[in-house]
């Protein structure tokens, strides 16, 4: 009699799942045998004392397959179910609803590729303990009795595609300590949606779409040590409430509408690391009891309407390491006490209103890397300090009104003219320069000097001084009388949005409407197109992996602010190498809107085919229907493009036509078609060509329904930047509880 007998139709069902496996798989189970016993030979099987398969556990074997043929039915006795960090994929069959009678049950099978809707059976598990299906590409709503046991402790089930509210027993679910949700559409008024969790230490609700505001009983919450609700659509005030939640490290709070004061309570906070309250409609003073934060890492208060000076508290906090406090209406002077933070590495003061001399105790800073005050009222010189602040990598002083000569350390001398410009007087070491007035600044803009000047610097648009064309103008380079640089593009028609604001979107300048030119003016980038860079072998062998994946990540923000930051939204319509720009620092910007659209929500879209062939959506062949989801498309052939140092045109031919699994795909793409020009990519430089490449294939996907936004994109290449500074990993449940195998 062979062993698998012992167990009966265990053994069998197990051998069945296994032969549907492909031959690799099933060598990572050689140990799965007719001739062994399961419940003492077999690698990751484990029994309970009645001899009955208890515990399945391959994780992290790079087992690839569907769960199709695994016959949840022939388990009855199965405790825990542990298949994550594999290459599973297809959808989870509807007989693991026959588990129900199972008892703090665990089922673990995040990291895969598993897809579709969850089967009805899912609601006959009500007395999970622990779930977590998280980082998949599940679609549908959430299990509606998942937590009617009382039971569930752990629930995670981020990084993936579920819709609509949360579940109804999920409010009354007392017992829960984690909640993993974020990376969803989910939806609801958030004070509806959730109970009270006297229990819970993580709660992570991250690039949802909850609203509301945050009425909760925050006494309810006293063993809550993180809370993300970032990215989703909160509105009214944050609670004072917040401030009793003693055991708080991580609050997460950015980009909603929040509104109101920062609520002094907030200080009480004495184990927090980290406080994000950036873009939000936030008003008042910065609260001097932050300063009792002594403990705080990472301070992010950017993108709000705070006034009045920057406390001197801060001071107090002598761990910090990263200070953004730009994009608001600070007044008064920089304290030296921002000068003595020991640790801090990044330091982001600008756009404010911030006045004053620079205090020497900037310069004596020993952690500093990054420092960006532009965009200010700062007076007087540099001080003589800056001169042994050898630490300092990235200096952006620009658009204060300092003079005298620059602080001789590469930082300084090394920098871009666009880290220094408009200031009153500034001047190197080695040789007097004083760097150019802008011609298009508010100040000394004079409209028709700049338009003969332009005129007369390309010589009545003389072809000599193109540089590019396209389908609706031509580009040209003009150098103005003060050395100014610009690009100017003589339109056919005028359809530029001029009231647009970001870092990765060229700055427009103006625009010149005249009886015999239409042009527009906009900043002149040396580092040309991505086109141009990636064509030619010798410019795009200097663009190293950790270069490319900044790129894709540069387009994806500014796709994310014109799709989902601007009011209506704007489609650009032709996103395509040639329309990428790189500045001297590889920094991407979109550029040429000239087939630009701006959306009204609820309003249905149609037009002539406008872009550039081979990165239209395949939908604009049958429909001329323009929404988000065609600039989704070309963002994903442009990453390609930029993984493979060409254009992708034949790989996604065959990927459309492959009936092989996403994973197979971007194997396929990351082992044999990225540009061999670069040298291989290094372990933590392939975990991010790997991390674009499944989001530029989930971007090209046909249906345009299944495609992800730009939001989502950007949150996802958000936490990979996360995962490597170590700031609130989105981690799986299995990481959080450390699970061990036992023996039931």
């Amino acid at each position: 009699m062979h062993a698998a007998s012992s167990t009966g139709s265990e053994g069998k069902a197990l051998l069945t799942w296994k032969a549907s496996l492909d031959n690799y798989s099933q060598s990572k189970l050689s140990s799965w045998s007719s001739s062994a016993n399961p419940c003492s030979a077999w690698d990751g099987v484990r029994c309970n004392k009645a001899g009955r398969v208890s515990v399945i556990n391959i994780t992290s074997s790079g087992i690839k397959g569907t769960l199709d043929h695994l016959n949840f039915s022939s388990l009855p006795h199965l405790t825990r179910f542990d298949l994550y960090d594999n290459a599973f994929y297809g959808t989870i069959p509807s007989n693991i609803g026959n588990l129900s009678r199972l008892l703090l049950a665990h089922i673990l099978i995040f990291q895969n590729q598993l897809s579709g809707a969850l089967p009805d059976g899912f609601n006959n598990l009500t007395h999970l303990n622990v779930l977590d299906l998280s980082q998949n590409y599940f679609t549908g709503h959430l299990p509606q009795n998942i937590c009617i046991g009382s039971s569930l402790s752990w629930f995670n089930v981020h990084e993936n595609n579920f819709v609509g509210a949360m579940p109804r027993s999920f409010k009354n679910c007392s017992s829960l300590r984690g909640i993993g949700i974020s990376d969803n559409q989910l939806s609801g008024n958030i004070s509806e949606e959730f109970g009270i969790y006297p229990h819970v230490e993580i709660m992570e609700l991250r690039n949802n779409k909850f609203f509301g505001q945050l009425s909760w009983n925050w006494s309810g919450y006293l063993n809550l040590t993180a809370l993300g609700i970032s990215n989703n659509n909160l509105s009214g005030r944050i609670p004072t409430g917040l401030g009793e939640l003693s055991r708080l490290q991580k609050l997460y709070l950015s980009s909603n509408h929040l509104h109101g004061k920062i609520p002094s309570s907030l200080g009480k906070l004495t184990l927090l690391l980290e406080l994000k309250l950036h873009n939000n409609n936030l008003s008042g003073n910065i609260p001097t009891e932050i300063g009792q934060m002594s403990r705080l890492l990472n301070l992010s208060l950017s993108a709000n309407n705070l006034s009045g000076s920057i406390p001197e508290q801060i001071g107090n906090c002598t761990q910090l390491l990263d200070l953004n406090l730009s994009q608001n209406a600070l007044v008064g002077n920089i304290p030296s006490q921002v000068g003595n933070l020991p640790s801090l590495a990044t330091l982001d003061l600008s756009q404010n209103m911030l006045e004053s001399k620079l205090p020497l105790e900037l310069g004596e800073m020993k952690s500093i890397e990054t420092m960006n005050l532009s965009h200010n009222r700062i007076s007087g010189s540099i001080p003589k300090s800056f001169d042994h602040c050898f630490s300092l990598i990235s200096i952006d002083i620009s658009y204060n009104q300092l003079e005298g000569p620059l602080p001789n350390i590469s930082a300084f001398q090394k920098a871009p003219s666009d880290s220094l410009r408009n200031n009153k007087g500034l001047c190197g070491s080695n040789k007097p320069q004083e760097f150019t007035r802008n011609m298009f600044s508010a100040w000394s803009f004079d409209g028709k000097m700049v338009y003969e000047n332009i005129i007369d610097a390309i010589e009545n648009f003389d072809p000599k001084y193109c540089i590019g064309a396209g389908g609706f103008g031509s580009v040209f380079r003009a150098e103005l009388p003060n050395g100014q640089v610009v690009a100017v593009k003589k339109l056919h028609g005028i359809r530029a949005l001029t009231n647009i604001r970001h870092r990765n979107i060229v700055k427009l300048y103006g625009f010149c409407s005249h009886i015999q030119h239409t042009f527009l003016v906009y900043e002149f980038l040396e580092g040309g197109s991505l086109m141009h860079l990636l064509s030619n072998d010798e410019t795009a062998a200097k663009c190293e992996w950790i270069k490319r994946v900044s790129i894709v990540k540069d387009v994806a923000n500014a796709l994310s602010y014109m799709h989902q930051n601007c009011s209506p939204s704007i489609i650009h319509r032709d996103i395509s190498s040639k329309n990428i720009l790189l500045d001297s620092e590889y920094q991407a910007h979109i550029s040429d809107f000239g087939t630009a659209r701006i959306l009204r929500p609820d309003s249905c879209h149609w037009t002539s085919f406008a872009g550039t062939y081979g990165y239209a959506a395949p939908e604009l062949a049958y429909t001329m229907e323009v929404n988000e989801k065609c600039d989704i498309y070309s963002f994903g052939v442009l990453v390609l493009e930029v993984i493979m140092g060409k254009h992708p045109g034949d790989f996604i031919l065959s990927t459309l036509s492959a009936s092989s699994s996403t994973s197979t795909v971007y194997d396929i793409l990351l082992k044999d078609t990225v540009d061999p020009r670069l040298s291989s990519p290094s372990t933590q430089e392939s975990k991010e060509v790997t991390l674009v490449a499944k989001l530029a294939l989930s971007c090209i996907e046909p249906n345009p329904q299944l495609r992800p936004t730009m939001k989502q994109v950007c949150a996802q290449l958000l936490k990979e930047i996360a995962s490597q500074f170590n700031v609130f990993p989105i981690v799986t449940i299995g990481q959080l509880l450390d699970l061990q195998m036992t023996n039931v």
